[in-house]
């Protein structure tokens, strides 16, 4: 009985993939690797196939199902220097390329989504810059990756949820640290936070790993966090990486630290099991001999839209991928709890936000409570009346 089972589905999956139209899809991810200063710790240094192994997961998971609907997947990796970006990109759309996932920061990011025109559809996978998603949004270019105005309002749910609405902010002194400054001010102002201090940590440009960096930090943190008014948390705003992970248990008046150190949201992590992820990780782990990053995480997860968009289509035209992600029957798994969508207004996925603490999941994003006429995940980040971008129109 089991082997009349066995070859009856066979059968069917035979007959399935002779009646679907054969398509070939050529995804290729295109990653500008930036200069920058060795970070913190090392456990944070960037492997070179980073985004590229999920990328080569999901291309193994869309085959899968490829193997049954005609589909032949094809997957190209690219990295190129800022100054070398436009070359490389005019070279790959010469080739025909026109499913692109994007690991780039958001200048260069509009740069080649302008010059690729409606001939290709790119998805930012790294980006978080809030702008992309408002008026400075491309009609071509959708976004895994959230902004990071979604990854202030996760926090800020969290820390009303906890009834901790008095805050700290500590915000670094380069421009990418001032803008995610300014996202935490926007959160507190949309959940009713007050921040009753803010202080700017200058970046000195200092070496951070020597013998003795934890020994001057030790020394001027408490100093530097002194007299500050009273709080119940420290929101630490820290994009480049210089001060935040020394904060906790270095403060002046001992208090929970949130944003870029202590409880942190991300996308996912190595330790993330819930809702299958255990099942994703050892495939992932087995592919790479090393711990899924984020960048990884959101280059599956672009891979995988447009995977769910073939095969639901039938089509591999970059328009026909676009219009179905969309649309309102679009919707993927994603290891989160619930189906990703995005939005139509912005070209934004919709998805939870895990709260990290580096060794586990500690909450979810958005809480209990925060309820939207669409989606509860729509209390996270641009809603459509903040949204400027009318590219989607």
């Amino acid at each position: 009985m089991r082997h009349f089972l066995s070859v009856l589905v066979v059968g069917i999956c035979a007959a399935f993939a002779t009646v679907a139209q054969a398509v070939e899809i050529r995804a290729t991810v295109f990653r500008i690797d930036y200069p920058q200063l060795a970070p913190i710790s090392r456990y944070d240094l960037n492997p070179d196939d980073l985004g590229f192994a999920g990328a080569l997961l999901a291309n193994e998971d869309n085959q899968t199902t490829g193997n049954f609907m005609g589909q032949t997947w094809t997957l190209d990796t690219v990295t190129t220097t800022p100054d070398e970006a436009d070359a490389a990109f005019d070279a790959l759309m010469s080739e025909g390329a026109d499913i692109i996932i994007m690991m780039a920061r958001a200048e260069d990011l509009l740069r080649l989504s302008d010059r690729a025109g409606d001939k290709a559809l790119l998805i930012n996978a790294l980006a978080r810059d809030t702008a992309l998603r408002d008026g400075d949004c491309r009609a071509n270019l959708l976004h895994v990756a959230p902004s990071d105005a979604m990854m202030a309002d996760a926090i800020a749910q969290f820390a009303m949820w906890k009834k901790w609405s008095d805050w700290f902010l500590i915000h670094g002194s380069n421009p990418p640290d001032t803008a995610l400054a300014e996202e935490y001010r926007r959160a507190a102002k949309k959940f009713g936070a007050k921040i009753v201090e803010q202080r700017e940590y200058e970046d000195t440009g200092g070496s951070r790993r020597t013998d003795t960096g934890h020994v001057l930090v030790q020394r001027q943190i408490p100093v530097f966090t002194q007299d500050a008014r009273d709080h119940d948390l420290v929101i630490a705003a820290d994009a480049s990486d210089v001060f935040a992970p020394y904060l906790p248990f270095n403060l002046w008046t001992p208090r929970p630290v949130m944003g870029s150190s202590g409880l942190r949201p991300v996308t996912f992590h190595a330790a993330h099991e819930a809702w299958g992820a255990t099942q994703f990780q050892r495939r992932f782990e087995e592919l790479t001999n090393r711990r899924v990053r984020e960048e990884d995480y959101q280059a599956w997860l672009a891979l995988r839209v447009i995977g769910e968009a073939v095969t639901r289509t039938g089509e591999a035209a970059p328009g026909v991928l676009r219009d179905y992600a969309l649309s309102q029957a679009f919707e993927l798994a994603a290891f989160k709890g619930q189906k990703v969508t995005f939005r139509q207004w912005n070209g934004q996925m919709r998805q939870p936000i895990l709260l990290y603490d580096d060794r586990i999941t500690m909450s979810v994003s958005p809480q209990e409570g925060y309820l939207h006429q669409r989606s509860p995940l729509d209390s996270l980040g641009l809603d459509m009346p903040e949204s400027a971008c009318t590219a989607f129109d």
